[in-house]
């Protein structure tokens, strides 16, 4: 084996992508009866069971660095789980079945299932501080915003860089009350917010992406969706920063205990080291990043989005499943 063949068999390569969307799709079809029936980890255990045996049939080696679900207690793909069947690139892997288990339940828009993979060892494993503060935006917001600055001084800075009135900058925040200041900061800037149930890592996509009405994400969210939105931000060309938000000083002792710094900026390349990553999701229900699953007749559609840093690229996948294989 030469050295090119050997990089290309221990790092992802392009075909991994269409393997990993195939466990998006199956864990957001899985969780369509859930949808709107008020049981949120009824819904996550079926996503988390689609994913898990999908990701099973994958030709690589990965080991899962954040899953999602433990600091609800929810059912889960538990860190340290390999998934695939052990040939192939060696990856680590972030995966939420669903990010969003209680828009799903309450039948809400922009619940979506999705996995980042990067190489093995690249990711941070910042799974013992559940949360972290976040600031996100395009390529734009490169060498310009500062999640130690005021959001006013951000935003107006974002809005020099951009070339636009601060009055028509829109600020992505999650509906919390702890963002209640964040966001009466945001309106006294000038700005406008545009506040989500759930959901950041979408808001912080749709940040980074042409073409949409968001200009930045900001707030405190949870640490796995800090890292999945560092592996679509490679891909995107975007920027997020981020300060690790321990919720009581036994979980940041744990964090200390494993290596995590505290009032310090993790960039993207601390969240996420390697230049090789993807990020796949597909719609649950209805949302700005991505359609839901859809029943049409004899099919049942998905729509997903795949992005990968390598090559810079953004990919969307419309696909028709016969909905008699997803019966039997």
């Amino acid at each position: 084996m030469n050295s090119d063949t050997a990089t290309l068999f221990l790092n992802p390569d392009r075909n991994l992508a269409m393997e990993l969307v195939r466990a998006t799709e199956a864990a957001a079809i899985r969780a369509v009866p859930f949808i709107g029936r008020g049981d949120k980890l009824a819904a996550d255990g079926a996503a988390v069971d689609a994913m898990r045996t999908f990701l099973g049939t994958v030709n690589f080696d990965g080991v899962v660095v954040i899953g999602e679900g433990e600091k609800d207690h929810a059912p889960m793909l538990f860190n340290g789980e390999h998934v695939g069947n052990g040939n192939g690139p060696a990856c680590d892997i972030a995966v939420d079945p669903i990010d969003g288990t209680s828009l799903t339940a309450a039948g809400r828009q922009n619940a979506l299932s999705m996995i980042a993979v990067a190489d093995r060892g690249s990711m941070l494993d910042a799974s013992t501080v559940y949360y972290m503060s976040k600031i996100a935006a395009g390529s734009e917001g490169v060498g310009v915003i500062d999640i130690r600055k005021p959001i006013g001084d951000n935003i107006r800075a974002l809005a020099k860089a951009k070339g636009k009135a601060v009055s028509d900058i829109t600020v992505a925040v999650l509906d919390r009350p702890r963002h209640a200041q964040l966001i009466d900061d945001i309106r006294a800037a000038g700005a406008g917010t545009r506040l989500m149930l759930d959901g950041d890592v979408a808001g912080s996509i749709n940040a980074a992406m042409y073409g949409t009405r968001i200009d930045l994400c900001a707030g405190i969210g949870g640490s796995p969706e800090g890292v999945v939105t560092a592996c679509a931000m490679k891909a995107l060309g975007g920027v997020i920063q981020t300060i690790l938000h321990p919720v009581d000083d036994e979980q940041k002792q744990r964090g200390l205990d494993a290596g995590l710094k505290f009032d310090h900026v993790y960039d993207a390349d601390e969240l996420v080291k390697s230049e090789n990553t993807y990020f796949v999701a597909t719609g649950v229900t209805d949302g700005g990043l991505v359609k839901g699953v859809r029943r049409l007749g004899p099919v049942i559609r998905t729509e997903s989005i795949i992005l990968r840093s390598k090559s810079g690229t953004i990919r969307r996948v419309l696909a028709d499943h016969q909905a008699s294989k997803w019966l039997e």
